[in-house]
């Protein structure tokens, strides 16, 4: 098995991960905190203390079952990568729209992904999602991981 990370930012992190954790191939996810100057910090100081860190799923995949395309492709459908610092009801940076690669292949597909997104006109605005390499993670408190899955929900979209 051929165990790669993916590195997403796409809003509330509880709804991107309960996405993720349905797709074959990915063995793992756990949310977290990236992008920032704080280091290792709390949900609280990432959502009232100007952290700079963006709420995150971090995705282990058998690139054997999923491709890295695959989850960019899932990632776009599943968050509006159009809005700056806002995802529904959710606003700040800490929501932002981001992929944080973990290799120049990673950052090519996604500015690929980006180009062809534009090109066929997929949403009426420009896409505004930050590419950057991977920074630092700090995982999330335990209760936030599998969150929808521990209250038997399966999205939290509105």
């Amino acid at each position: 098995m051929s165990t790669k990370l993916a590195t997403f930012g796409a809003g509330c992190f509880w709804g991107v991960e309960a996405t993720f954790r349905q797709l074959t191939g990915v063995t793992a996810t756990s949310v977290g905190y990236s992008g920032g100057h704080t280091k290792d910090p709390s949900y609280k100081d990432v959502c009232y203390s100007n952290t700079g860190h963006a709420e995150v799923v971090r995705v282990e995949f058998d690139s054997a079952k999923v491709s890295y395309p695959q989850l960019l492709q899932v990632f776009f459908e599943n968050h509006d990568p159009t809005t700056l610092n806002r995802q529904g009801p959710d606003t700040g940076d800490q929501y932002r729209s981001v992929v944080f690669y973990h290799d120049e292949e990673q950052h090519q597909l996604a500015l690929a992904m980006i180009k062809q997104l534009t090109a066929d006109s997929t949403f009426s605005r420009p896409i505004v999602t930050q590419l950057e390499p991977a920074p630092a993670y700090y995982p999330a408190e335990d209760y936030h991981q599998q969150y929808l899955e521990k209250r038997g929900l399966s999205t939290c979209h509105l």
